[in-house]
Formats: C-alpha cells, sequence, structure tokens
C-alpha cells in the first residue's frame, strides 16, 4: 500500500508559483505520519475573493486568509479514507512570504501542514492545544528541512 495520502488538486487561480500536486502530497504525508496511508486530501486554490467568502461564511471573519480547512464528517456514514478539504489562497500566501521574508516554497509547506494537522483533529483553541499543534508543526517542518515558522526572524539590517 502506498503510504502517502491521495491528494487531488482543482486550481481556480492562475499565474505565480505554485507547489507540484506531488510537494503538496509530501509534506500532507510528514503532518499525518503513519496515519496517512489510503487518506484521501482534495485542495482548491482560490482568489482572495473566494477565500474571503469562504472565511467569512464559516469562521465569521470577513478577510481572505491563507488556508481554510474543512474536515470531512465523521460518524457511521462516513468514508474512512476521505480526511477532508483545503481551500489556500496563493496570493496571501505569496504576501504573507513576503512580509515574513521567508520562501514562498517554506510557507506554502507550513501551511499544508497547518492545514492538515485541522484536518487530522489538532486545534488551537486553547493555549494547551495550540502548545501541542505548534509542537507537531515544528517537528514535522523540521524533517522537512523547514526553519521553525513560530521563531520571530532577525529584524532587517538597517542601512549604514
Amino acid at each position: 500500500m502506498n503510504r502517502l495520502p491521495a491528494v487531488s488538486v482543482l486550481r481556480r487561480v492562475r499565474g505565480g508559483w505554485l507547489p507540484a500536486a506531488r510537494d503538496l502530497q509530501r509534506w500532507a504525508a510528514a503532518a499525518l505520519g503513519a496515519r496517512a496511508a489510503g487518506r484521501e486530501i482534495s485542495v482548491l486554490l482560490v482568489g482572495p475573493a473566494a477565500s474571503r467568502r469562504l472565511n467569512a461564511r464559516y469562521r465569521g471573519r470577513d478577510r481572505p486568509t491563507n488556508v481554510l480547512s474543512f474536515p470531512a464528517p465523521r460518524g457511521p456514514l462516513a468514508i474512512p479514507a476521505l480526511l477532508g478539504d483545503l481551500v489556500i489562497c496563493p496570493a496571501i500566501v505569496r504576501a504573507e512570504a513576503r512580509a515574513q521574508r521567508k520562501s514562498a516554497r517554506a510557507h506554502w509547506t507550513h501551511l499544508v501542514v497547518h492545514g492538515v494537522l485541522h484536518l487530522a483533529g489538532y486545534d488551537h483553541e486553547r493555549d494547551d492545544e495550540a502548545q501541542r499543534m505548534e509542537r507537531r508543526e515544528i517537528r514535522v517542518l523540521r524533517g522537512l528541512g523547514i526553519a521553525n515558522p513560530y521563531r520571530a526572524a532577525a529584524p532587517p539590517a538597517r542601512p549604514a
């Protein structure tokens, strides 16, 4: 059995660098660990307007956001392999990466790992949950060669 989850990508945006589906699959697998085998995730790439609508409707926040996670329904009629859906806004991801002075690839990796952990049941509503989720993210990202995203970057050097 393939130990990577199945990841389907639907692009509703064009332009700018986007990671390959294989990268998304690898990052999701790293986040899920042993639970990745046989799982299915869909990724929808949208523009800021669609991101804003979804964020307002499902989170009550009237602004575009980088990633939204929609876990698959649980219960007796649920499809066991289906983990859920991620909605990612590449324009927001690019802007945040620039503002945070990190590579687009590093920021994409972090947001996919973060979103997939939400699909797997992690949350950050309470302090203890946030610490548990951040520790997991940092560990997964380190394994993928990405620096701790929660450590503040050094301030820019002042011109001489």
